[in-house]
């Protein structure tokens, strides 16, 4: 059995026209048009049977020029001619007023509704006009029968003829309203329902307006800051060592004192050091983004080589840096970023522990994460200070031995871990110490 192909049938919106191609004025007139002539092919042979011969011809000429004005309005492009319409319907109707018992008659049943039909189809600014000629029109042919009864003909006997008239053109007002009210109350549903995703729109546009002036405001505050801190944080360091140099260069200091000054023109230089790599790397990551490579890899492989090296330096402060990590335990991440994240917690540690202080860095599955802990018996973090902790607005401390950072090391790491799909976190008790712990995820076997 053949298929049935659809595609070719014809739809309501291909006899009306679609709303984007046709406006609304035209939309009601085709549907309009459309009904007339249906109707208009029923009355024809209908008034012919019934010997209603200028009733016949009406009908005949409303279903022709109809016919006409809807090819050209819906096929050709043309816009229909409102005032021929509103014409037709005075001449007609006014003819078939006089030739179907006139008051009598059904033809007071379908002067509103062609009115109707006309404010319906016709500009705003016409609707006045229209409105008055009716009326106009109306009343001189009420007048005419009134003054003149001998002009009106009655093709229909009282009782069983005027029933059948009325019957039968009862249809006309009814389609033709059903039709207009089901165009207007489509349109209007069609334009709150616009003018509410509008609403929406312009509520949600205003919301991601609010959203991105509060994320602006947020990154001139952290641009105040981060230069802020360059003019003065990373300054200092750099003018000391000037100074130390000058002192070395002009041979003004004493033997004694050269082994004090080179330590201490060390220590500024490597913590400067530091301020500038935090610094470049939290300013490449904001500018570029960062390149992430995750990879699985050995916790304690990737690690011992850092941990190693922080140990050596936190020796020269005379603290004690243990490390217990696994040998069996892998994890995702990214190489680069986990040993700046391990550098800066641990240089953290030492920073605010004083000599003879300890700090101990552990590793241990968790819940399908590996939980990396350093541990140490510092000065620990004053309450106030912890809620800022890990955003730009912290303010930078000094160490136990007047170290001093610019507030970003615990700011990348936040970031970092957080780009791995990790997290951190702390616990913190003034005067105690503090323990700094990052979750990293890790291979599932």
């Amino acid at each position: 059995m053949p298929k049935l192909n659809f595609s070719n049938q014809i739809t309501p919106q291909k006899l009306i026209g679609s709303t984007s191609s046709f406006p609304l004025e035209s939309r009601i007139f085709h549907g309009i048009s459309i009904g007339l002539i249906i109707l208009a092919s029923i009355y024809v042979p209908y008034n012919l049977y019934a010997g209603l011969y200028v009733g016949s011809i009406s009908a005949l000429l409303i279903c022709l020029f109809v016919s006409q004005q809807y090819y050209y309005s819906r096929f050709l492009g043309r816009p229909h001619n409102s005032t021929l319409f509103a014409l037709m319907g005075l001449i007609i109707f006014g003819t078939n007023y006089f030739t179907n018992s006139g008051i009598h008659g059904s033809t007071d049943l379908i002067w509103p509704t062609h009115l109707l039909l006309v404010l319906a189809i016709s500009p705003y600014k016409h609707h006045l006009k229209w409105l008055i000629v009716y009326l106009l029109t109306f009343a001189i042919i009420h007048y005419i029968e009134f003054k003149y009864p001998h002009l009106i003909q009655h093709p229909f006997v009282a009782g069983k003829g005027q029933f059948i008239d009325r019957i039968t053109a009862f249809p006309i007002p009814v389609i033709a309203i059903y039709v207009i009210i089901k165009f207007i109350r489509k349109s209007y549903d069609k334009e709150r329902s616009a003018t509410a995703e509008k609403a929406l729109a312009v509520e949600l546009s205003k919301t991601q307006i609010s959203l991105q002036n509060e994320q602006l405001i947020q990154s001139n505050m952290e641009k105040n800051k981060l230069m802020s801190i360059i003019s003065h944080d990373l300054r200092a360091p750099l003018v000391n060592i000037k100074s130390y140099l000058e002192m070395l260069t002009a041979n003004e200091i004493k033997s004694h004192e050269r082994p004090i000054l080179e330590n201490a023109l060390l220590k500024s230089t490597t913590n400067s050091l530091e301020m500038l790599a935090n610094l470049l790397h939290w300013s490449k990551s904001q500018m570029s983004g960062t390149n992430l490579q995750l990879s699985t890899v050995n916790l304690l492989a990737i690690l011992n080589s850092t941990l190693e090296m922080e140990k050596l330096f936190s020796s020269k402060k005379e603290i004690s840096l243990a490390y217990d990590i696994p040998t069996d335990i892998n994890v995702i991440a990214d190489v680069d970023m986990l040993q700046l994240i391990v550098r800066n917690l641990i240089g953290n540690a030492v920073k605010f522990t004083p000599q003879g202080g300890d700090i101990k860095i552990t590793a241990e599955i968790v819940n399908k994460e590996c939980k990396l802990t350093i541990i140490d018996n510092g000065n620990g973090i004053a309450i106030a200070k912890q809620i800022d902790i890990f955003s730009i607005q912290a303010a930078s401390s000094y160490g136990t031995e007047n170290e001093k950072g610019i507030g970003l090391g615990l700011v990348l790491c936040k970031e970092f871990i957080e780009l791995q799909n990790g997290r951190i976190g702390f616990e913190s008790t003034p005067g105690v110490g503090s323990n700094f712990f990052i979750f990293i995820p890790i291979e599932v076997s």
